[in-house]
């Protein structure tokens, strides 16, 4: 899979966050706020956008989960590498943004998941997955109910506590760069979610039938009917 990166230098010594990477596959679609971290022996390692759950640890730290990650063990080494190698070239040229460009890059294959979901006082109504050739998967996407119809979201964090108009700012973290991939993708993720909906009610009313009939063939009389 072809993609280009961009890294911008953090210019703040005492964090461990020492630059944040800008990964674009094909042409099409951004994935923003890789980390490079300094880790142990100060040796740069690279994290993925992540949230924090609501689960905790056995010494009740919080859990920490990826937004998007690799998913397979060439394409993860591959990546990495690409991005340690662009940090090590920053670090030695002084600068505070370096960028590599794929060549002839065009826009990958993709596939969809997505799980209806419905919870009592929350509006959201699917959760999805994009996989990109198998190499990338996107989590945390959703499938809103808005005031007119249903949308995707793309996965965010919060930038502004109070912004326009006193309302919360949230910025994407992994979203499309093209209005053309956009629609197709947004399409593909809505299809997918009503094909997965019309399953899971058809599926409903098979076990709700089955379910009244296994109560209908135990249920016994009170007593004897009489025929004529």
């Amino acid at each position: 899979m072809q993609y280009s990166i961009k890294l911008n230098a953090v210019n703040n010594p005492e964090k461990s966050v020492k630059a944040f990477a800008t990964v674009t596959f094909g042409d099409c679609f951004k994935v923003t706020n890789i980390a490079v971290v300094e880790g142990k022996e100060n040796q740069p390692f690279v994290s993925m956008p992540s949230f924090k759950t609501k689960e905790r640890t056995e010494h009740n730290e919080p859990v920490y989960k990826d937004v998007c990650n690799p998913i397979t063990s060439e394409f993860r080494k591959e990546l990495y590498d690409d991005i340690l190698s662009l940090y090590g070239e920053m670090e030695q040229s002084g600068k505070t943004e370096v960028s590599r460009v794929a060549e002839n890059a065009g826009e990958p294959e993709f596939r969809v998941a997505v799980t209806p979901f419905e919870r009592e006082g929350s509006n959201i109504r699917g959760l999805a997955r994009i996989y990109f050739e198998d190499s990338f998967v996107v989590s945390n996407v959703s499938v809103i109910q808005g005031k007119e119809k249903e949308f995707v979201a793309m996965p965010s964090y919060m930038v502004k506590q109070n912004g326009k108009e006193g309302k919360i700012q949230y910025q994407d973290v992994c979203f499309p760069v093209t209005k053309e991939f956009r629609e197709k993708l947004y399409d593909a993720l809505m299809d997918c979610y009503k094909q997965e909906k019309e399953k899971a009610m058809n599926q409903g009313m098979e076990q709700a039938a089955s379910q009244s009939y296994a109560r209908a063939e135990n249920r016994q009389p009170d007593r004897e009917l009489p025929f004529r």
